[in-house]
């Protein structure tokens, strides 16, 4: 079995911490092979564990029981936990850019990213909104076409716009980008979950769900229009549900994933119910990517005090998806 290839991320960051420590679980969650892309100073710098540079996944294989295998990328510079710099984002910006080519060009089984500092990146030419939309280029796919979803043990969403501000939102949202991001959820929780007929719940975009127009019309206007296309089409879709009733535990079992109108309406319940555990997964790729659904955290870094808790679940999640894809293209062939 092919391993799963993490990129570092910032090396001043928390990243070669929490990698380092789902190596150190690996036998505990059962974790499949990795190698991890980066500079391995900045691992040595909060880790004492036994440490291989490798010059190629194969030989990361070999070593994986006995040492944390690592792919050596541009220099980070200095390292120094917690203080970020030019050099530090330039080797994060190479790490991802191998590790992805590595995952797709096949030679790494799924694509695990660890947190990169934005800002840094910006001040070396990164010219994409995050690491989803650079994975997305790489591998030709629009950026429309990626889909962010947040995954815990019991939830999933959606986000339908992600970074922009909530004045924006309402302009942002169409029927047409509502119905593209349905689509390609919908696909992914077949191809990478294993679900079958898999059930959408879509949150309305103002309270009560716009109250039947009372308090908003984009409900009646653009989310109900797009629910009809989408159900045309064969797929389980309910809604517009109110948000606040969509997220206990009755609710959750009704859908297999959440579309929400924004980043705080997605991401609140799932760091609210899974904060240790959420993960970032991009549908819509050729590859399987996903990520701890968290920052640098540069202010721990360092300090031996990161959880490594959805580092380990991402990688859990890649391996699951990585098999699923597997099963997924057998049975169509």
């Amino acid at each position: 079995m092919l391993p799963l290839v993490i990129s570092m991320g910032d090396s001043a960051g928390i990243g070669p911490e929490i990698v380092a420590k789902a190596w150190t679980a690996r036998h505990a969650h059962d974790l499949p092979p990795f190698a991890i892309v980066g500079d391995p100073r900045a691992i040595a710098a909060v880790w004492n564990g036994p440490i291989v540079e490798v010059a190629d996944l194969n030989g990361s294989a070999r070593v994986f029981d006995s040492s944390l295998p690592v792919l050596v990328s541009k220099s980070a510079g200095a390292i120094r936990p917690g203080e970020p710099d030019a050099d530090g984002a330039r080797s994060a910006l190479d790490a991802l850019e191998t590790a992805t080519g590595l995952t797709r060009s096949g030679a790494a089984r799924a694509l695990v990213t660890a947190p990169v500092g934005k800002a840094q990146l910006y001040q070396v030419g990164f010219t994409h909104p995050g690491q989803t939309e650079f994975v997305a280029e790489r591998c030709g796919v629009s950026p429309d076409n990626a889909v962010m979803m947040l995954a815990g043990p019991s939830l999933r969403v959606v986000p339908i716009t992600t970074h922009v501000p909530l004045a924006a939102v309402s302009g942002l949202l169409t029927a047409e980008l509502i119905v593209a991001k349905a689509r390609v959820t919908a696909r992914g929780l077949t191809e990478d979950f294993g679900i079958a007929q898999p059930r959408l719940a879509f949150a309305g975009l103002n309270p009560h769900a716009g109250e039947n127009g009372a308090l908003g019309r984009e409900e009646i206007e653009v989310i109900e229009p797009a629910i009809v296309q989408l159900r045309a089409e064969g797929i389980d879709v309910v809604g517009p549900v109110a948000a606040d009733t969509m997220f206990h535990a009755r609710a959750r079992e009704r859908y297999d994933a959440a579309i929400c109108c924004y980043h705080d309406q997605a991401l609140v319940p799932l760091k609210t119910l899974h904060f240790d555990e959420g993960v970032n997964m991009t549908l819509g790729l050729p590859i399987v990517r996903t990520s701890p659904d968290h920052g640098t955290a540069f202010g721990i870094a360092g300090r031996n005090q990161a959880h490594p808790g959805a580092m380990i679940a991402a990688i859990r999640m890649a391996d699951a998806a990585a098999a699923n894809r597997q099963r997924h293209i057998a049975g169509n062939a």
